[in-house]
């Protein structure tokens, strides 16, 4: 059963990131609003305990964050010139730290970074690093997710001296620089979600679904073996829909929480390695370890709607991303290209509540079409649509793509700290155009 303990009745201002420190805190990177704000009704499925425990600060100096049981509201803006560099010494701002991680924002308009000595915050439009924390002692971080554009992250500890331990999700809020609650498990955490209103933890091979205002564990869920932490959650108010693996090979379950339905999907033959949901939870696209197809699927009913094929060699696919308007998919892979394909999908299907039109595409009609008068005389292989538009990076680096901002245009973060946006043309495809390129861990330049 979950045991709930009160952090200290004392707790110090600043005690994790510098405990010899005498200065004044750093200042927050982001900002909330003061009020707060309504959370969305919790879902009335029945739950079963967990052995578990949590911590929640019920003490927080600050009145205006999370010391009320409500999240607040999100504020978008961000400050202009924020301090690079807050509390680690000066000679940790010429070293190139070691990466452990990388994600986009709930909006893909930002990118965290977990580094061996701390985080990092970057704007993707344009690209800027907004915040930097790094800690004075040890303080590798292993994962760390954004709250959109919040002070609020959850933190995971990584790397050879984690600040934090890895079976601990550390709720961070940078407006008070310290942490205001964790969630303490038996085994390491695997992966991070949040909403507005969920935090959702990825174990070896369970899930586990908490209240934002309270840490009240929601749902727990057995899967099989995930070591890479595959979980997805959808982000509009109104759909609370969760996505992780099921109890077999090539199985996925989508739990829809206001219609209290579970859904399996037999996705593959093999195991998963890799999905994607769209910001409404109404597609979902998977998949397996071989690599060379995905599919997208309505995660109402399980039908497959589209299947799309990335190459004809095995793979491993690193990261599946839908545009705004599901009417594109990227995909990266270990060969080091990143494919943008065109989406065929019915934007009327149950479950899928996007109203935008699809624009119109002669490239993705022409490459679904040129062998449609011999379908079902060829091999499957020759039936299968390929992708619109590709882009060369060096093969064997882990990326991660997400859709930009502008129009057209996708956004490739690598694990070697390289900062892509690239352009591709919806109606002749072909190879995109590097639009920009940074190093987000160059060191800052001595005065």
């Amino acid at each position: 059963m979950a045991a709930i303990s009160p952090w200290p009745n004392n707790p110090s201002p600043n005690p994790n990131p510098n405990p010899n420190s005498t200065s004044s805190p750093p200042p927050t990177f982001l900002a909330v609003d003061p009020s707060p704000t309504p959370v969305p009704s919790s879902p009335s499925t029945s739950m079963s305990l967990q052995s578990d425990h949590l911590f929640f600060d019920s003490n927080s100096e600050e009145p205006d964050s999370l010391s009320h049981p409500s999240l607040p509201p999100i504020r978008t803006s961000l400050p202009q010139n924020p301090s690079p560099n807050p509390t680690s010494p000066d000679s940790l701002s010429f070293q190139t730290p070691t990466l452990l991680h990388i994600s986009f924002n709930q909006d893909n308009g930002c990118f965290s970074s977990g580094t061996d000595r701390g985080f990092r915050i970057y704007n993707c439009d344009p690209f800027r690093e907004i915040f930097r924390r790094d800690f004075d002692r040890v303080g590798g971080i292993g994962k760390v997710e954004m709250l959109y554009r919040c002070n609020i992250l959850a933190l995971v500890g990584g790397g050879p001296d984690p600040q934090f331990p890895a079976n601990k999700v550390m709720i961070w809020d940078d407006h008070q620089c310290r942490c205001i609650g964790e969630l303490s498990f038996r085994s390491e955490v695997r992966g991070i979600r949040l909403r507005r209103d969920r935090i959702i933890v990825v174990l070896e091979q369970k899930v586990f679904v908490y209240n934002f205002s309270d840490l009240k564990l929601m749902h727990q869920i057995e899967t099989s073996a995930n070591p890479k932490g595959l979980c997805e959650v959808s982000q509009s108010a109104g759909k609370l829909v969760l996505v992780c693996l099921g109890l077999q090979k090539g199985q996925v379950r989508v739990e829809h929480y206001i219609s209290k339905k579970t859904k399996f999907i037999m996705a593959h033959d093999s195991s998963i390695a890799c999905f994607a949901l769209t910001q409404d939870g109404g597609l979902l696209a998977t998949a397996s370890s071989k690599g060379t197809l995905v599919r997208i699927f309505n995660t109402f009913d399980g039908t497959l709607l589209q299947e799309v094929r990335r190459g004809a060699d095995r793979a491993e696919i690193y990261s599946l991303a839908f545009s705004t308007t599901a009417q594109w998919l990227a995909v990266s892979s270990d060969k080091g290209t990143v494919h943008v394909f065109s989406l065929k999908v019915n934007s009327s299907s149950p479950g899928n509540e996007n109203s935008n039109p699809p624009e119109n595409n002669a490239a993705a009609t022409s490459t679904g079409s040129s062998l449609s008068f011999i379908k079902g005389v060829l091999p499957r292989y020759f039936n299968s649509e390929w992708s619109v538009a590709q882009f060369r990076l060096l093969e064997g680096i882990q990326y991660t793509v997400a859709f930009g901002h502008q129009k057209n245009t996708v956004v490739i973060l690598g694990m070697d700290g390289s900062f892509y946006r690239c352009k591709y043309d919806p109606v002749k495809g072909g190879e995109m155009t590097q639009l920009e390129y940074n190093n987000f861990l160059k060191p800052e330049e001595p005065f």
